[in-house]
């Protein structure tokens, strides 16, 4: 079954490369520029991390609907700190902190109230987006211009430091997740959690640890983005969480979970930014982008049901 699984990340793969190669030779003065790739790396950064935790999340059978509305929410948090204290630092940590906790909400909810991950996750997206328009009245705030123009605007060997960070914790938690007893459990649960449960495994603790983690992401996410853009974007990101939960299923991480890799994840969250900046490019109606990137993705759930019923055979 890791043979499947690891197989379709090649495949993935080849149409990345190959959408990558068709562009390249389609618009060689645009698209394959140093300057264009750039920003394709730039834009995907951030809902890298959101994937990234999403990844964690579906592995273990789960659904985080709510990803998207925490971001915001743990943007507008920091906002409103830095605007009161003035410092950059304990905005970031109320990013993080506010993140963390929505996110040990849903993990207890889920595990401990046993809700069913859709109710609860979609529940706390009206939540947190409902809080951040509260906090808000429904008006962007803006980032200290020492943020924007610092950490937004900051480069180090030529790449923007928001992608370092970006790519610096996606590698540690693709690491952390191949390599480590955290990771293994992970896998565990989403194969089968009630083995999982009799062989040792806390299962309720380490689903309350992996929903914490998803939205220590989005926390982080929010943070970033207020540095990027310069505002919190209140009505900009209603639909991360569907781009995340695409990203990862096209990766190839199984909706049934107990299958994935976050190699795999990076690879589905490119494909949809490289169609479209490719089309972009070209001047293909931007609709277009959205029947191709849902083609993926009905193509992508196929794969995994085929590989479910070669297990089961």
């Amino acid at each position: 079954m890791k043979e499947l699984g690891r197989l379709q990340v090649v495949w993935i793969g080849l149409v990345l490369a190959v959408l990558v190669v068709a562009f390249s030779v389609l618009a060689p003065r645009t698209f394959a520029t140093s300057f264009n790739l750039l920003n394709l790396v730039s834009d995907a950064a951030i809902l890298l991390l959101l994937a990234t935790g999403m990844t964690y999340v579906i592995i273990t059978a789960g659904i985080d609907l709510s990803v998207g509305g925490v971001l915001v929410f743990s943007a507008v948090a920091a906002a409103k700190v830095m605007d009161a204290t003035g410092s950059l630092a304990l905005g970031a940590l109320a990013a993080l902190v506010a993140g963390l906790a929505w996110g040990v909400l849903n993990g207890v909810l889920i595990a401990l109230g046993r809700i069913p991950a859709l109710i609860v996750t979609l529940g706390t997206l009206g939540m947190s987006l409902g809080g951040a328009l509260l906090l808000t009245g429904g008006v962007d705030l803006r980032a200290p211009t020492e943020l924007n123009m610092g950490l937004g605007l900051a480069r180090w060997l030529g790449v923007p430091l928001i992608v370092w960070i970006c790519a610096v914790l996606t590698a540690a938690l693709a690491l952390t997740l191949a390599f480590t007893r955290f990771g293994r459990h992970t896998y565990a649960i989403g194969s089968n959690a009630e083995a999982a449960r009799r062989g040792g495994v806390a299962v309720r603790r380490h689903l309350v640890k992996v929903y914490g983690l998803a939205g220590l992401l989005a926390g982080l996410a929010g943070q970033l983005s207020l540095a990027k853009y310069g505002i919190t974007g209140v009505s900009a990101h209603s639909t991360d969480n569907l781009q995340a939960i695409a990203a990862v299923v096209i990766g190839g991480t199984s909706l049934f979970g107990g299958i994935g890799t976050v190699a795999g994840t990076v690879i589905g969250v490119f494909i949809p930014v490289v169609l479209q900046n490719g089309f972009q490019i070209l001047g293909v109606r931007p609709f277009w982008q959205q029947v191709v990137v849902g083609a993926v993705l009905v193509a992508a759930v196929y794969v995994d049901q085929w590989r479910r019923r070669a297990r089961d055979q």
